[in-house]
């Protein structure tokens, strides 16, 4: 037991020093519940439908971020961390926003819905913007990224992001909770 004492004080800062460094290193945190908390690992394997992405939010939702802080300080060109989330949708899929979520997938193949829907107003009750994600196909170079949590800030709210900017993400530790 009290070897197990110094373990337990010196996880939460080292996962404290971690977030801080962001996506450097080849490694994320994630502490959000989003997904899974734990520490996440770089691959350089090409992303594919239902992986776990990392990227830095640019264009839409920049501004939002940082004015309600939905991101810490990082090591993005805007200056906020990088996201995590999962990768739903790829160039020429269909997307089809449903009142019982996001519809997303092949235009010949099975889709897969997200069980999600753009919120009126955030976890603090401050108004969202309307939703950027519309009915259509995902243009050339561009992508869908989502989460199930219902309140997740991810396409819903910036709309797509650009392929060529997502790393892939295998879960390294996890913590076992979201």
């Amino acid at each position: 037991m009290k070897r197990l004492l110094p373990l337990a004080c010196f996880l939460p800062a080292l996962l404290m020093g971690l977030v801080a460094l962001g996506l450097t290193g080849g490694y994320a945190v994630n502490v959000t519940p989003s997904l899974e908390r734990g520490i996440y690992k770089a691959s350089t394997a090409s992303p594919s439908r239902g992986d776990i992405v990392g990227f830095c939010l640019d264009g839409a939702g920049v501004h939002l971020a940082a004015e309600r802080a939905y991101l810490a300080p990082g090591s993005c060109t805007s200056g906020l961390r990088p996201l995590l989330k999962y990768l739903a949708g790829m160039p020429g899929d269909v997307v089809t926003v449903t009142p019982d979520g996001i519809l997303c997938g092949p235009a010949a193949g099975p889709r897969c819905l997200w069980p999600v829907k753009a919120l009126p107003v955030d976890s603090q009750g401050r108004p969202l913007p309307p939703s950027l994600l519309h009915d259509g196909v995902i243009p050339a170079g561009q992508a869908l990224v989502l989460t199930a949590h219902p309140g997740g800030f991810d396409s819903r709210y910036f709309g797509l992001v650009p392929l060529a900017g997502l790393t892939t993400y295998t879960p390294f530790f996890m913590t076992g909770g979201r």
